[in-house]
C-alpha cells in the first residue's frame, strides 16, 4: 500500500483531536525524511482543539527545516544525540553528527521549546559520554534525557551487553540539584534542575506502573491504528476504509474499536 498522502495524514489527526486527543508527536523511522512533512506539521497544528504538536528525529535535516517547521505550528523538539564523538555517534546512529549539532542550534535559534536531547545510554559504547553530554545541553539551551535500554527490538545478547542502568547517574544528579520534579504524565520519570541545565532519566516501560498510565494510541506508517506498542496482532486499519469513502463518524469508530483493543501488557501479578 503506498504511503499515506498529506491529506490523510492531516485528517487522521483532526478525527483524533476531535475524539479529545489533544497531543500529537510526529515519529518514525525519521519524519523529515518526508518532502512534505512541513505541509503535514501545518495541517495539523491548524486543528481546532489540538494543545500541543511535538516530533522526534535523527535531526540531519533541521538545519534545512527547523524554522519551517516552527512557523507550521510545531512547538517542541526531541533530538536522538547518542554522544558528541564522531565514531560513537556513527557506531549508533550513523550519519554526520556535524549535521546534527547545527541543527540542534538552528532548533534553538527557531525558537521550538523545549528541544530535547534523547541520549540512550549504552554500556562499553557512550555511557562515559554522560558529563559531557551535561555540559553540551547547558551550552546549548537544551535538555538532556538520558534514556536506558530497553528490552524491546533488541536481541537478547545486545540487551545482554549494552543494558547501563541510570541509578548511579540519578543518585549523583539528585546530590546536584537545585529542584527535582515528577512528571505524573509520564510514568513518575524525574527532571533533575542543574545549575543552568535540566536533565530528565527515563526508565524502561516494561512494567505494570507504565501499563496503568498510558494513554498513548499510535498510528502507524501505512495507515493502522496501534493500541499498544508491545503488541502487533490488535492493529485496527484506518487507510483502507478512508480511502473507500469513509465518513469521519466512521474513522471515529475505528478509533473507538482500537481503544476497545487496549489491554495492559504487564498486568499485575495476582495473588493467591
Amino acid at each position: 500500500m503506498p504511503e499515506m498522502s498529506t491529506d490523510e495524514v492531516v485528517r487522521i489527526a483532526r478525527v483524533a483531536v476531535s475524539l479529545g486527543m489533544a497531543r500529537i508527536k510526529l515519529t518514525g523511522g525519521e519524519p523529515l525524511l518526508r518532502t512534505d512533512i512541513v505541509d503535514i506539521v501545518r495541517g495539523i497544528a491548524a486543528t481546532p482543539g489540538l494543545q500541543d504538536l511535538s516530533m522526534t528525529t535523527n535531526g540531519v535535516q533541521l538545519v534545512d527545516l527547523a524554522d519551517a517547521l516552527c512557523k507550521a505550528g510545531l512547538k517542541r523538539l526531541n533530538i536522538n544525540l547518542p554522544s558528541l564523538d564522531p565514531k560513537t555517534y556513527s557506531i549508533v546512529n550513523g550519519g554526520n553528527l556535524n549535521e546534527v549539532l547545527e541543527g540542534v542550534g538552528a532548533a534553538v535559534k527557531a525558537g521550538l521549546d523545549p528541544v530535547k536531547l534523547n541520549m540512550l545510554v549504552l554500556q562499553g559504547v557512550n555511557s562515559s559520554d554522560v558529563p559531557e553530554m551535561i555540559e553540551f545541553a547547558k551550552q546549548s539551551q537544551t535538555i538532556l534525557q538520558l534514556i536506558e535500554l530497553e528490552p524491546v527490538n533488541v536481541k537478547d545478547v545486545f540487551y545482554r551487553e549494552h543494558y547501563f542502568p541510570l541509578d548511579g547517574f540519578e543518585a549523583d544528579l539528585k546530590k546536584q540539584a537545585l529542584e527535582v520534579q515528577t512528571r505524573g504524565d509520564m510514568q513518575n520519570r524525574h527532571v533533575y534542575t542543574l545549575p543552568g541545565v535540566k536533565v530528565e532519566v527515563v526508565h524502561p516501560i516494561e512494567n505494570t506502573d507504565f501499563c496503568a498510565r498510558c494513554t498513548r494510541l499510535r498510528v502507524t506508517s501505512d495507515g493502522k491504528l496501534k493500541p499498544c506498542l508491545m503488541v502487533n496482532d490488535n492493529l485496527v486499519d484506518l487507510l483502507t476504509p478512508m480511502r473507500k469513502g469513509a465518513t469521519d463518524e466512521e474513522l471515529r469508530e475505528l478509533f473507538a474499536m482500537a481503544v476497545q483493543r487496549r489491554t495492559p501488557y504487564y498486568k499485575p501479578l495476582q495473588k493467591d
